[in-house]
């Protein structure tokens, strides 16, 4: 998934975004508030993750005219900040959960899963699609109880189109999610992408097939029950 990471702490935003990255994610780095938010009026995310002290704007300012915008991604706020009052003023402008700091990377990584887990319908971190099944916990992905080796662009694009199983997601749509600011995505590495992802999970047996609509995009369709 694409997350946003506001955060001009150097050690700590360099913590994030490795961890961030070692779990499979595309993860952009602002360290500016106002950036950040400028950032944020062109470019979609699955998840904003948002200092509250920031240069140039501050986090509770970014909550707000995001969500003025009528901007729905989910926002994990991170606080220095103890007090209850600060605590609530962040919900209460819109943020779907806050973490204060120091924290623990575990816990962050849990309310990671779970924001991004709501947002895309989902009660557990389990996606079944036939015989194929996805652990979010664990980025792990199994056929018929046998673990799947895949890579981590290949493990997010499968839990994406998974996770809506018969939607259709545009090349230019999942590029984006899959890739940073940093990196150069292009239609032919997503390309590469699914024939690798296919011919594993063929190998494997799996039933759900990835679906090229010409023109569209992808979609996973998954067996009748």
């Amino acid at each position: 998934m694409r997350i946003l990471l506001v955060e001009d702490t150097q050690d700590v935003g360099e913590a994030i975004v490795a961890r961030l990255r070692t779990l499979g994610h595309a993860v952009d780095w602002e360290r500016d508030g106002a950036m950040g938010d400028a950032v944020l009026e062109v470019q979609p995310y699955d998840l904003v993750i948002l200092d509250v002290n920031l240069p140039g704007l501050d986090g509770f300012a970014i909550l707000k005219r995001m969500r003025a915008r009528r901007g729905r991604t989910p926002v994990l706020v991170l606080t220095a900040r103890s007090e209850v009052d600060d605590r609530v003023g962040a919900l209460d402008l819109g943020a779907d959960d806050y973490l204060v700091k120091p924290f623990d990377f575990r816990e962050l990584e849990a309310r990671v899963r779970a924001l991004l887990r709501r947002h895309s319908g989902h009660a557990d971190n389990a996606i079944a699609c036939g015989n194929l099944s996805l652990d979010r916990a664990a980025r792990s992905a199994s056929v018929g109880g046998q673990p799947l080796d895949l890579t981590r662009r290949e493990w997010t694009l499968i839990e994406i189109l998974a996770a809506r199983p018969g939607r259709i997601f545009g090349k230019a749509e999942l590029l984006d999610r899959l890739s940073t600011f940093e990196e150069e995505p292009s239609e032919n590495a997503l390309e590469q992408i699914v024939a690798r992802l296919r011919r594993k999970l063929a190998q494997a047996g799996a039933e759900p097939e990835i679906r090229t609509l010409r023109g569209l995009g992808y979609q996973v369709v998954c067996p009748e029950p």
